[in-house]
């Protein structure tokens, strides 16, 4: 056999055994709504709860899961009034639809606000459901928790509420980011701009955020998550600092129990207590 003769029949291998290769192997579906990513194929579940900062990983495709504050109380106070008001049940009820992007519903099932003005001494009670607010979450980078991930997550929050009758329309881009450091401690941030109702006002501004947290294993199963944030409220040049911290228990594979608090340094900065609840499906 002479060398081009041999260099023909090697080309033509070359070809034909990839091509009759990837012939014989099974059509893999990409992960969808539609068609589950199998239970031994699931990550780790994250969950963007309890800490401000949200997480950069998605619900894995044709999964839910179902985080919850069970109970919380915001304490808030301004020049011209101070608040209490405490949430039942406000949900995020979330939907992976592809391997990278997940949907997100979220909902205050009821509110109960308690205000008295401090020019007059006089109080106002309200109750009843709250706000409607939908998300989209596109990871972009690490999904699977390991090194760096990045995601984006724009929302909007419609003004349902009936227990808030100065509600408006609201929304905002968040950018979480996440690194996994040595020792496995956790490292999270977040950048968020967002459109929000004014203080003592119906009219909005722009905000900005960015937060830092660390979070690590405490005991087997559960977690300590310490968190600082700022935010900047561009129309009232004000700067606002909070201090929190949380711990978050794994009760059973794929539920979690947490409970912490977000501590506003200023005065007129919002405190809030929680107790809060996790589960995928």
């Amino acid at each position: 056999m002479n060398k081009p003769f041999k260099a023909l029949v090697l080309l033509a291998l070359g070809i034909y055994l990839p091509v009759h290769v990837a012939g014989q192997e099974k059509f893999v579906q990409p992960y969808t709504l539609f068609h589950a990513v199998p239970a031994d194929q699931m990550r780790e579940m994250t969950t963007d709860r309890p800490d401000v900062t949200e997480s950069p990983f998605t619900v894995d495709a044709g999964h839910v899961q179902y985080e919850a504050d069970l109970i919380r109380n915001v304490r808030e106070r301004s020049e011209q009034a101070e608040t209490n008001t405490w949430l039942i049940n406000q949900f995020s009820f979330k939907i992976g639809l592809l391997p990278s992007t997940a949907i997100e519903v979220g909902f205050e099932t009821y509110g109960k606000e308690a205000e008295r003005s401090l020019v007059s001494g006089t109080r106002q009670t309200s109750r009843g459901t709250g706000d409607l607010t939908l998300r989209v979450k596109q990871n972009l980078l690490g999904n699977d928790g390991d090194g760096l991930g990045l995601a984006l997550l724009p929302y909007c929050k419609f003004p349902t509420s009936q227990y808030d009758s100065e509600s408006m329309f609201e929304g905002g881009l968040i950018v979480p980011m996440h690194y996994t450091l040595p020792g496995e401690w956790d490292l999270g941030m977040q950048l968020e701009v967002d459109r929000l109702k004014d203080q003592d006002q119906q009219a909005l501004h722009t905000e900005w955020l960015q937060s830092l947290t660390v979070a690590h294993a405490l005991f087997k199963k559960l977690d300590g998550i310490a968190e600082t944030y700022y935010t900047y409220d561009f129309k009232a040049h004000q700067w606002t600092s909070y201090l929190n911290a949380a711990l978050q228990v794994e009760v059973f594979k794929d539920v979690k129990l947490d409970a912490g608090l977000n501590y506003g340094i200023q005065k007129t900065a919002e405190k809030h207590y929680f107790l809060g609840a996790s589960c995928r499906f």
